[in-house]
């Protein structure tokens, strides 16, 4: 069953380029300007059209506003059409409420106004209502439930606006940036510009859908959706993969932190990873290094789930002496663990089985219990471990 999605913004981000790559993925554009009709938006036709940018072919979505299209509106004009809007899902009204809401606060903090007198400006025509339900509509159509979105390229240069001329990326887009924790990275390096890679509409519409991580999926289909320009320096094109999550992979994010330090005692070490494991991390280890003039030294590593990953930092910067720790998001694949009781031939114990791919991979006994049992029946530790691997054998081959 196709249940996620993934936006790759290798272009870019605009309301007008996901709805391009939702069509390219199959969404029916004449059906999406009936949906829209009947919720009385007007004043506009959607005209796909396949083209290229770069070396990438995909669907360019025109959004032709006529007279009616061009007229103003205001962010509480698109609420109150949104909220009468007989043929939309409670889903779809409630998500293009928040998302017309972030886009009028975003523009009331910019222009230091209260949000209930702000003007949207470009933003007032029917076309942004156009792109936020369509999406919306898009992505329910599609059946996803997982929306998940690569970081934002942030673009370099100027625009000219209603307001004038605006650096890339213009004051909206960076307030929302800032305000919804939004990862980005930044032109390279002596770079030419870019003009916008990234419009309000569009990084309001992630900001309210998207989880920012790159998720482990089984790909079904690829959409791209095409921007208006042709640029030279990069491809203006944003790309939807379609597909399944594997939920044997699929997990909240793991950090690896790691720091160096070549002056700490063993003892000081030993109380710093018990205080580490105490607060829940998945491992934590120490690797013998050389550091500057080949001094001996100890690199600390520890793997953290995002939860508790800045009490681990807090705890190696007041615990050791190192001047900072490296932070990596990393990917962690885990199989499923079981523990079942066990009757064998040396008593009843708890036994751990691996689960992976919906299989029993192996089976093992704890040490503290193999450990109890040699001392309680007199024989080599060695000995239990022989005896209970050949017994529980048998619960791999009855998987």
């Amino acid at each position: 069953m196709v249940d996620t999605a993934y936006v790759h913004t290798l272009g870019g981000a605009s309301g007008d380029m996901l709805l391009g790559a939702l069509v390219d993925l199959g969404m029916d554009a004449g059906e999406l300007k009936s949906v829209l009709n009947e919720s009385e938006i007007f004043g506009f036709d959607l005209v796909p059209k396949i083209e290229r940018r770069g070396g990438v072919s995909g669907t360019f979505l025109d959004v032709v506003l006529d007279e009616t299209g061009l007229k103003g509106k205001t962010w509480k004009d698109f609420i109150r059409i949104l909220e009468r809007s007989p043929n939309l899902s409670d889903w779809v009204v409630e998500k293009g409420s928040e998302i017309i809401h972030r886009l009028a606060q975003a523009e009331a903090s910019v222009h230091n106004t209260d949000v209930d007198h702000v003007h949207l400006h470009e933003l007032g025509t029917i076309d942004t209502i156009v792109d936020v339900v369509g999406v919306l509509f898009g992505f329910e159509k599609l059946g996803t439930t997982n929306v998940y979105c690569s970081a934002l390229p942030t673009g370099l240069g100027s625009v000219n606006t209603e307001h004038g001329l605006l650096p890339v990326p213009v004051p909206a887009v960076v307030e929302m940036l800032a305000q919804y924790g939004m990862p980005t990275y930044p032109p390279r390096t002596n770079s030419q510009p870019t003009g916008e890679m990234l419009t309000p509409t569009g990084v309001a519409i992630l900001s309210s859908l998207a989880t920012f991580t790159e998720p482990v999926m089984l790909i079904d289909k690829i959409g791209y959706g095409l921007g208006s320009r042709d640029p030279k320096s990069y491809p203006n094109v944003l790309g939807i993969w379609l597909g399944t999550a594997d939920s044997q992979k699929l997990g909240h994010p793991m950090y690896l932190l790691e720091t160096n330090m070549d002056d700490m005692t063993g003892e000081m070490l030993g109380y710093t990873q018990e205080k580490l494991l105490s607060l829940g991390v998945r491992d934590v280890w120490f690797t013998h290094i050389q550091m500057k003039k080949n001094r001996p030294a100890v690199m600390l590593s520890a793997i953290a789930s995002e939860a508790i990953k800045d009490d681990i930092i807090d705890v190696i910067m007041k615990e050791t002496s190192t001047l900072g720790v490296r932070v990596r998001q990393i990917e962690r694949v885990e199989a499923e663990r079981r523990v079942v009781p066990f009757k064998s031939s040396l008593g009843k114990i708890p036994v751990k089985i691996k689960v992976y791919g919906g299989r029993n991979i192996s089976v093992s006994p704890e040490y503290e219990d193999c450990r109890r049992i040699a001392i309680e029946k007199g024989i080599s530790l060695q000995e239990v471990y022989r005896v209970l691997g050949t017994e529980t054998d048998r619960l791999l081959l009855s998987d």
